[in-house]
């Protein structure tokens, strides 16, 4: 992992234990536990620059202990998985795709992904790479992987909920001598590690349910291999996409409470999932958790947790519109895995292939009660 600081070890497995210690330093006497944010552009450097910290756009000891608590929640005791941390989510998508892609190379990227990804996919063919799509449900990029140089997952995808097989993705995809990215944002660490199950980058978006206070902008590359990961780093320098030390320093803080956050979401979430299945109405509910949702079985192989977010239509953009409105619980707005429910029609932003009254919706810390009974009232109240 980057940076040369000690790290306390952290007993035990649970990853309640590793979320509260992740990245702590060593003990030091009247030193903080949890070191607060270095706000610094330079540092003294006589003689030859051979330490860890030189300019404050390559290295800080605060990404430092940010950096090693996502590697060790993303492959917990694998010393040799190194992170580094972004400006955004898409600070760290970026990274991977522009950093190991040439021009003349081709990527795969789901079709039904995150919603800036046709903005990559026009700045990837501006510089000459080849791009392919599929829907992640089904392994459908399969059918468009020969000859690719990197096969992009986003599992489960956002915001339909689709899920693909990772191993096989990756056994495929490295038979074929591609390379492996998985979008872990969804997910978080807790609900799935993509490099245990073979992937050589995970990436994510911190911004989400990983931090999950609405307040950080943060992304996230975690990987195993030197000569990648260098490129990678290479390109942060490049681009200077690197997040703030306060907002390291809020999102490692913010680590600490992220298994309690998880364990309630995704418990509710659940909870929402079945209220919506067995409403009189048909509304087409997605979500991994749920025994008969399509991608359930693929998801319990591969998943430890669900997430927290749940997808639902209702039949028309009015209808829609009408519900979020009667919500009194869940705000109207983008974004998802913060501790205040949150919820959208996603047809308004106009980049996801969806029905016009389709619903993405973010479960929060809220009583799994309360959500529910806020979640049918609203549905009643917009159907009347």
């Amino acid at each position: 992992m980057s940076g040369t600081q000690g790290q306390a070890p952290v007993p035990g497995a649970g990853d309640g234990t590793r979320a509260v210690r992740a990245g702590l330093p060593e003990p030091v006497k009247y030193e903080p536990t949890l070191p607060g944010p270095v706000f610094a552009a330079h540092f003294h450097l006589p003689g030859e620059p051979t330490g860890p910290y030189t300019y404050g756009r390559d290295e800080n000891p605060t990404w430092t202990h940010l950096e090693r608590a996502i590697g060790g929640l993303e492959a917990p005791g694998e010393s040799d998985v190194e992170t580094l941390v972004f400006a955004s989510g898409m600070a760290a998508i970026s990274s991977v795709l522009f950093s190991q892609l040439r021009s003349g190379e081709a990527v795969v990227l789901p079709s039904d992904g995150y919603q800036a990804l046709p903005l990559v996919r026009e700045q990837l063919e501006a510089y000459g790479i080849e791009v392919r799509t599929a829907p992640t449900g089904g392994d459908a990029q399969l059918g468009v992987l020969d000859g690719a140089r990197l096969l992009w997952i986003e599992t489960p995808s956002n915001p339909g909920l689709d899920v693909c097989d990772v191993r096989r993705l990756v056994e495929e995809a490295h038979a074929r001598g591609a390379l492996v990215a998985v979008d872990n944002t969804l997910a978080t660490p807790l609900g799935q590690r993509p490099l245990e199950l073979g992937a050589d980058f995970s990436v994510a978006s911190g911004t989400k349910q990983l931090t999950g206070h609405g307040d950080v902008l943060l992304g996230y590359v975690t990987g195993r291999d030197p000569e990648a990961m260098a490129a990678v780093r290479r390109w942060r320098k490049i681009v200077g996409a690197i997040p703030g030390p306060m907002e390291a320093w809020l999102a490692h803080r913010s680590l600490a409470t992220l298994q309690l956050r998880v364990e309630r979401q995704n418990a509710s979430a659940l909870a929402v999932a079945e209220a919506l299945r067995d409403w009189p109405e048909d509304l087409a509910v997605r979500y991994p958790g749920l025994p008969k949702d399509p991608s359930h079985a693929v998801a319990a192989r591969q998943m430890r947790r669900f997430g927290c977010v749940v997808s639902f239509t209702l039949p028309t953009r009015t209808r829609a519109e009408r519900f979020l409105e009667a919500l009194r619980l869940v705000d109207d707005a983008t974004s998802f895995g913060g501790v205040r429910s949150t919820a959208e029609r996603r047809g308004r932003w106009g980049g996801d292939d969806v029905p016009e009254g389709f619903i993405r919706m973010s479960v929060g810390a809220e009583d799994t009660e309360d959500l529910v009974a806020d979640v049918l009232r609203a549905l009643d109240e917009s159907a009347r």
